[in-house]
């Protein structure tokens, strides 16, 4: 802790520019509370808290520069990448899909407040073709709002913070320890809410060989598209689909006979929307609806963007 200090003395600036841009770009560390902490020293003159503002703002514009990029240039690819390696898959791309549909690229102004929105606010308004002035713009705020707000909470509670610092410093190893396990309890609490979640979404799958089987055997299986509006935008549906994009079923969906078979697909990390629209629609006494093992990307795989005829071949061999 000493030597923490002693770096935010000796390189404020760089040191404060350096966590940011990593934390940023979507690496774990933590980079709020050294801009609370900077906050807290500008106080007493060892900051400027000008350039620290500076600084990581420009931090934030950067990592957000990047994967706005890539996000134009490789689309919903890049959003599934950020999503599978995030703390929180499965609500990454449902809740940031329709944020983003809501409100636009203004989110960017709040989008690093908001854990798992942060990770692909940025790469999706590129993906979404939002205009790059317009998405500069946007993410100038954000990263003035966010490193401003930090920065001013160290300073307004400077005098606690110094205490708790000269407290850290004077433990030692002992308050590394103290830190590390609330760490640990961090990611266990973490891993028995995700146990617990998929635990709830528990269901059998289908395949998209049981699809073609079932249309062979005469009882015309049922689509229903479970994805955002947004990511229906960004990716077409399969032809034919019913779309179910929360709430309540639609007029189309429940007009349907209870004991026809239903396939539910979604394009998020397992399968956990489609899941989850599968157990609402058996609520509605669909005995039959199961969500589509694989989702969209496993019907594409096989069929492309299309609904297959009923005597259609399927290859089962597996891929060169």
């Amino acid at each position: 802790m000493p030597n923490l200090i002693h770096l935010l003395q000796e390189y404020g600036v760089l040191i404060v520019f350096a966590v940011v841009l990593i934390e940023q770009i979507g690496m774990p560390i933590p980079a709020y509370p050294i801009l609370i902490v900077a906050g807290a020293l500008s106080v007493d003159g060892d900051f400027s808290w000008p350039a620290v503002l500076a600084a990581a703002v420009c931090a934030c514009v950067i990592s957000d520069g990047f994967w706005f990029r890539m996000g134009r240039h490789y689309g919903k690819r890049i959003l599934k990448l950020l999503c599978r390696i995030s703390l929180s898959p499965d609500y990454c791309v449902s809740q940031t899909e329709d944020s983003f549909t809501k409100w636009g690229p203004k989110m960017l102004v709040v989008a690093k407040f908001i854990p798992g929105f942060n990770t692909i606010a940025s790469p999706l308004a590129g993906a979404m073709g939002t205009r790059y002035q317009t998405f500069l713009g946007f993410s100038l705020l954000g990263g003035a709002f966010w490193s401003g707000t930090g920065i001013a909470i160290g300073a307004f509670f400077h005098a606690s913070i110094d205490s708790v610092l000269t407290t850290l410093s004077d433990l030692g190893s002992t308050a590394l320890m103290v830190l590390l396990a609330l760490l640990a309890l961090f990611v266990a609490y973490k891993y028995v809410e995700r146990k617990r979640f998929e635990q709830s979404v528990q269901i059998d799958r289908v395949t998209v060989d049981d699809f073609k089987r079932l249309m062979e055997e005469g009882h015309e299986p049922v689509l229903v598209d479970a994805r955002s509006v947004t990511a229906q935008m960004l990716e077409p549906a399969i032809p034919g689909a019913l779309s179910f994009n929360g709430g309540e079923p639609s007029t189309e969906i429940i007009a349907l006979d209870k004991k026809r078979h239903i396939f539910v697909y979604c394009s998020c990390p397992n399968e956990v929307t489609a899941a989850q629209v599968a157990k609402e629609l058996k609520a509605h006494g669909f005995t039959l609806a199961r969500p589509l093992d694989g989702g969209l990307d496993a019907w594409n795989a096989r069929f492309g963007a299309r609904e297959p005829a009923a005597n259609e071949t399927i290859d089962t061999a597996p891929a060169a």
